[in-house]
């Protein structure tokens, strides 16, 4: 079979496993004991919301994308619905990437709330039930990439996410990130006081996550737990010992939950205060390499001074398409991805093109 008849081929098969498979809130009966483990010698390969570079974002068939393309770790979004359940989503809003708006029985649902001091007009996923939800479909959220699998995919849930995952033919980790905290719990309300981020944990541990970077427990089922919130990950760090990773947004954005600049949260002092809690930070690449007129400029020494406090990096978004490919790079993924790995010496990277990521680390850094 060629490769132009082989992908299509591939696709095709995507859809419809997606469409036929039972989804199920417990994960299947695979024997986990005899998967290949996960790689640990190299860079993760992290697939952002799923291989979506190829398939519409947080969606079934994204994940299951980027599993077959090799990836190390599955990242996806965690926000909650109306009714206290957990989903795979990365807007607080629905308008973006779903069909919300062709629905005449959910108009009245648009609302503005403030979100990080911005006052934000949409119909927010804390609005809606997951019986809702469940009714919308999503879409590529980029007007240049492949339209055709527009409306074929549902929103699912945290547990669908891990079920997913864990029938994997080969161990898979996941990178789920606890999404706009401060907004959740502002508008959903769980019984006995609990919050987002203890529906977070108890999730995690329901599914057997547990265990510290590279314990035995750890490497059965590799979790790392994201958010941009430092009280967030302070706060579960009394809840669990999986590993976590403090995210780093750009220079003009300060932190959702504390208002502290980038300045602050990347000076020596703050990062010795969050290594107590973390095992890594994950920045916007921009600001680890300046960027002008699309031109990188001299590095930063952040990686350096995380790297000398046992700090993990890694950096967001690595994407394929020339739009997104500084000059330097010459329209070539490749050399980003050689510049970033090679050069500046991170130890991940969130890529929406899980595929090419794999196929370069195969073929520079093989693993046997």
């Amino acid at each position: 079979m060629t490769l132009t008849c082989f992908f299509p081929f591939l696709f095709m098969s995507l859809i419809a496993g997606c469409a036929a498979r039972p989804f199920h809130s417990l994960p299947s009966k695979i024997s986990y004991e005899n998967r290949q483990p996960m790689q640990t010698s190299r860079p993760y390969n992290i697939a952002h919301r799923g291989s979506n570079g190829e398939v519409p974002e947080e969606t079934a068939a994204a994940y299951r994308r980027a599993i077959d393309e090799g990836a190390d770790f599955i990242e996806t979004d965690i926000l909650s619905s109306k009714d206290g359940v957990l989903i795979c989503f990365h807007d607080f809003t629905l308008d973006e990437t779903t069909d919300v708006t062709k629905y005449k029985e959910f108009a009245n649902r648009k609302r503005t709330y403030e979100v990080q001091g911005v006052n934000t007009t949409g119909f927010f996923t804390v609005d809606f039930t997951l019986e809702e939800l469940k009714k919308l479909r999503v879409k590529q959220r980029y007007i240049f990439r492949d339209q055709q699998y527009n409306g074929k995919f549902r929103i699912i849930t945290f547990e669908e996410f891990i079920s997913i995952t864990l029938d994997a033919p080969r161990v898979v980790g996941i990178y789920p990130e606890i999404k706009n905290p401060v907004l959740m719990n502002q508008h959903v309300k769980w019984p006995d006081g609990k919050r987002f981020e203890d529906k977070f944990v108890e999730t995690l541990k329901k599914y057997g996550y547990r265990g510290s970077y590279m314990s035995k427990d750890w490497l059965k089922q590799p979790v790392f737990i994201q958010s941009f919130a430092p009280t967030s990950l302070v706060y579960i760090s009394n809840l669990t010992d999986s590993p976590k990773i403090f995210l780093i947004d750009d220079v003009t954005i300060p932190t959702q939950d504390t208002n502290q600049s980038y300045w602050e949260i990347t000076s020596d002092d703050y990062l010795d205060f969050i290594k107590e809690y973390v095992v890594g930070i994950g920045p916007w690449k921009d600001t680890v390499v300046p960027v002008k007129d699309n031109y990188l400029q001299t590095p930063t020494d952040l990686v350096t001074r995380a790297h000398a406090r046992d700090l993990q990096v890694h950096p967001y978004t690595y994407r394929d398409e020339n739009s997104f490919l500084h000059f330097n790079f010459h329209q070539d993924p490749y050399q980003e991805y050689d510049y970033w790995l090679n050069k500046i010496g991170v130890d991940g990277l969130f890529t929406d093109f899980t595929g090419s990521l794999h196929n370069f680390q195969e073929w520079t850094s093989p693993l046997s």
